[in-house]
């Protein structure tokens, strides 16, 4: 058995058959993990979805921020953008199979016998893989529950609080793991967030570093992660590895070994006119 990690598809769908083929994924004794942003912007969301869908239990796909919009968006079209390209999963005869699908999938991901942690935008410094996992699974077991998930996918939207303290509740407390686990990429060592800068590492405000430049609870265990296209799939810290590699711009879809290392990379072209 293999498992490899890719990056942010955002609907993206031949880059990702071309990888599986080269490296000759097989369902039945492979395993996918993808970094969520499986949808969105790209020209195949709908068959992206149904194909990871498809393979079952052979891929172990996380929610990123793009796929939680879809979710609110299906409740309140008005949040959709001009840039958005959700409407053909929100008129599929197969809708509401695709959104309940969506709603089991998990926002970390952890594999001992890797030790590798997987999220879509990273791990706040202040928090140790146990507590990463705990705090997702607060949030993934709200969007679980038909009766509190509405709710949530409503009030999800919002930069407040910035910095993390345990003893948040309520919408707060599960804004701020959604924020760090879905959308941070500058924050300070104490966890504060700045979730308006999105370019480069070279951008980050004053007193603000990416996140995976500070000192981490667990050095010793790799971290996957997507999200941040500006990186070029490079962090530049060894055992943290940045998987997307802005496909969806015209750029390249990376797909990692993850026993082995190895990367493989398709360029994307004009895949997202």
């Amino acid at each position: 058995m293999t498992t490899y990690a890719v990056g942010d598809l955002h609907g993206c769908l031949k880059p990702l058959k071309c990888l599986l083929e080269e490296v000759d994924f097989n369902p039945s004794r492979d395993v996918l993990w993808s970094v969520g942003d499986l949808i969105n912007r790209g020209p195949d969301s709908l068959e992206t979805l149904r194909f990871i869908n498809s393979l079952d239990n052979a891929c172990i796909a996380l929610l990123g921020n793009h796929d939680l919009h879809l979710l609110a968006a299906s409740r309140d079209a008005t949040l959709l953008r001009k840039s958005d390209t959700l409407l053909p999963i929100l008129k599929a005869s197969d809708r509401d199979t695709l959104l309940s699908g969506l709603c089991q999938l998990p926002l970390a991901h952890y594999d001992s016998r890797l030790d590798c942690l997987m999220t879509h935008a990273g791990v706040p410094p202040i928090w140790s893989v146990k507590q990463t996992l705990k705090r997702a699974a607060e949030v993934e077991a709200v969007l679980r529950d038909e009766a509190l998930r509405g709710s949530f996918l409503d009030n999800m939207y919002g930069n407040e609080p910035a910095r993390w303290k345990p003893s948040l509740t309520g919408m707060d407390r599960l804004r701020a793991i959604t924020n760090y686990l879905t959308r941070m990429r500058f924050c300070k060592a104490d966890g504060t967030l700045d979730l308006k800068s999105k370019e480069s590492v070279d951008s980050a405000p004053k007193e603000f570093a990416p996140w995976f430049n500070h000192p981490r609870k667990n050095p010793e265990t790799k971290l996957v992660f997507g999200h941040w296209a500006a990186l070029g799939g490079v962090s530049g810290v060894p055992g943290v590895h940045a998987l997307d590699s802005g496909c969806v711009w015209g750029n390249s879809l990376t797909l990692m070994n993850l026993d082995t290392g190895e990367r493989h990379v398709c360029s994307c072209g004009d895949e997202h006119e």
